[in-house]
């Protein structure tokens, strides 16, 4: 059954087997998406169930105006965002992240650099940016996420995301360059 037929007949009857099919194809979607925003297996865990809970209390509401994979999506990047925001507030280390931004080099950073960075050295510069800007890395170049559907779960417009993409790179460079200067790539 397409996910579509599976939610149709899950707000007709309400059935548990509805729900499992749904569950099991996307569970584990979910919790890795948990863990490479929150970095924290137990609270993956605990968030996977309470994105869930969100999706079928609100399943009804799903208008299928996009697909259901990326509304879940976009369930799972927004609870998590939302989860390290009150997270840092409870730490009064809040701040805004735009404040502290740099400048954007006039030379746009090439994906060539993101993408021949070893991987120890990028798990290092990722751990090293601010939430948003790994997260908006990570669906473009982990979760091979085009532009639209990016601005489709950030609720952005496209050119928008351009630009966060291009900051975050450039962010990314920055940092690479600060903690790996001897090294080369």
């Amino acid at each position: 059954m397409k996910d579509s037929e599976v939610i149709h007949s899950y707000l007709e009857t309400q059935a548990s087997r509805c729900f499992d099919l749904l569950y099991g194809r996307y569970s584990t979607k979910i919790f890795s998406k948990c863990i490479s925003l929150l970095k924290d297996e137990v609270l993956a865990q605990d968030a996977t169930q309470e994105i869930f809970t969100k999706i079928f209390l609100n399943l009804s509401r799903f208008g299928e105006k996009s697909k259901f994979s990326t509304w879940v999506y976009s369930i799972t990047y927004n609870y998590c965002i939302d989860f390290l925001r009150r997270k840092k507030k409870q730490k009064d280390l809040f701040s805004d992240e735009m404040e502290k931004a740099p400048d954007v080099p006039e030379n746009e950073v090439s994906d060539k650099v993101l993408l021949e960075m070893e991987l120890s050295q990028l798990k290092v510069v990722l751990d090293n940016l601010p939430e948003g800007d790994q997260a908006i890395l990570l669906m473009k170049y982990q979760d091979g996420m085009q532009i639209r559907d990016i601005a489709e779960v950030l609720d952005k417009t496209e050119s928008a995301i351009k630009m966060k993409l291009k900051r975050a790179k450039a962010r990314a460079q920055q940092v690479r360059d600060e903690l790996f200067k001897e090294q080369p790539i």
